[in-house]
């Protein structure tokens, strides 16, 4: 995948391939993690690396879902999507969460969410989520909705990448190697 975002074409490219980017580069801090390290917190932040993802996984999926709701209309109150946008997402890792599954489900929902962005109407209107850090907003449209998907990817990403470093103090570029299977650090180094 490597540690830049490709290069892009035009502007539904662009939005595209930077929310894919980000959602991968969560995946690199998981990246040959045990159960017991995605769920550690060695860091004065009560949250892991693996509560992390799965956090970026329901925004995405959210966000996914709010791109594609048709004609503008609100999402029900009651989908398991609207629950991430008014921060109620369980910050917990379910059995049988492991490192290789949250990349499997990042890698989907980075593939959905990139999808959505390239098939949408970039200035249609996209509802508002009911929340009150939301105030004071009618409508966001697709554009904004996937610069903010970007915002808050890299966001919880970069706070992943400091948890990942305190575990065993890997940082990015060595994780973006080893995640596309190249030794680190370059032989060339």
């Amino acid at each position: 995948m490597g540690f830049l975002t490709p290069d892009t074409t035009d502007e539904h490219d662009t939005l595209a391939t930077f929310a894919q980017h980000q959602l991968q580069q969560t995946a690199t801090t998981l990246h040959g993690l045990d159960e017991e390290q995605i769920a550690a917190t060695p860091t004065a932040s009560e949250l892991s690396v693996g509560v992390l993802a799965k956090h970026v996984i329901a925004g995405a999926r959210a966000f996914t879902a709010l791109i594609t709701a048709t004609g503008g209309e609100p999402l029900p109150q009651d989908a398991p999507e609207t629950a991430a946008l008014r921060g109620e997402d369980p910050f917990a890792l379910a059995a049988g969460d492991t490192a290789d599954s949250l990349t499997a489900e990042l890698e989907a929902v980075a593939d959905a969410l990139a999808t959505a962005i390239r098939g949408a109407d970039l200035s249609a209107p996209v509802p508002t989520p009911e929340a009150e850090w939301y105030t004071g907003q009618e409508r966001w449209t697709v554009r904004w909705l996937a610069l903010h998907a970007v915002e808050e990817a890299a966001r919880h990403t970069g706070h992943a990448d400091i948890i990942r470093e305190a575990l065993d103090g890997a940082g990015a570029y060595e994780l973006n190697a080893r995640y596309d299977g190249e030794p680190w650090p370059p032989e060339e180094w």
